[in-house]
C-alpha cells in the first residue's frame, strides 16, 4: 500500500509541474549565402522549392503533395500526406510577406499528432553579393503533453534539420 501511494504521489507531482513548466519553444539557426538578397528571398518564398532543400518535405519523395493558391503569395497552401510516420500529414500556408525580407508560415500537422507550428525566413544582406538567412521555428505543446519538453531538447532535435536544410537551401540558391 505504502508503495502504491509513492508511485501514486510521483505521477501527481510529475503532472503538476506539467502545469507551471514551458509549453513552446522556439529555434533558429543562419547561415550565409553567396548571393544577393533579393536572389535568395526570391528563391525562399515559392514552398515548391522546398522540396530542394527542405530536410522535412524532402523525407518522403512519395508523398501525396498538393498546392493551391498562387505559390509564393500570401494565402498559398501546401498540404501533404504520407504513410511514412515521420512525415505524417498536415498543410503549410504562406501567411505573410515582407517583401525583399521575410517570408512567414503557419504550419498545420493533423498526424502523428495535431499541432501548429509558425516558421520564418528572414534574408538580410550580409555584405556584396552575399546574405544572411535566419530560419526561424516557433511552436507548443498544450498540458499535459507539454510534459515532453521537460526530456526532449528541442533545439537539438530540430536544430539539426535546419541546419540541414539551410544547407541544402545555400547550395540550391549558389548553383543557380
Amino acid at each position: 500500500m505504502t508503495v502504491l501511494l509513492i508511485i501514486v504521489a510521483i505521477i501527481a507531482l510529475f503532472f503538476i509541474i506539467g502545469l507551471f513548466s514551458k509549453k513552446s519553444y522556439s529555434i533558429q539557426r543562419e547561415i550565409s549565402i553567396a548571393r544577393a538578397p533579393s536572389q535568395v528571398f526570391n528563391y525562399v518564398r515559392f514552398m515548391k522549392n522546398q522540396e530542394q532543400y527542405n530536410k522535412w518535405v524532402m523525407q518522403d519523395p512519395q508523398a501525396r503533395k498538393e498546392y493551391k493558391g498562387t505559390d509564393g503569395a500570401p494565402g498559398a497552401t501546401f498540404a501533404w500526406e504520407s504513410q511514412n510516420k515521420q512525415v505524417g500529414k498536415g498543410e503549410q500556408e504562406l501567411k505573410n510577406l515582407r517583401e525583399g525580407e521575410q517570408v512567414d508560415f503557419e504550419i498545420r500537422f493533423e498526424k502523428p499528432f495535431k499541432g501548429i507550428a509558425s516558421s520564418r525566413m528572414v534574408s538580410t544582406p550580409a555584405g556584396t553579393g552575399e546574405t544572411r538567412v535566419k530560419w526561424t521555428f516557433e511552436s507548443g505543446m498544450n498540458y499535459p503533453m507539454n510534459l515532453m519538453l521537460l526530456f526532449m531538447n528541442m533545439d537539438k532535435m530540430l536544430g539539426k534539420d535546419l541546419e540541414l536544410s539551410l544547407s541544402q537551401l545555400k547550395s540550391e540558391v549558389e548553383k543557380n
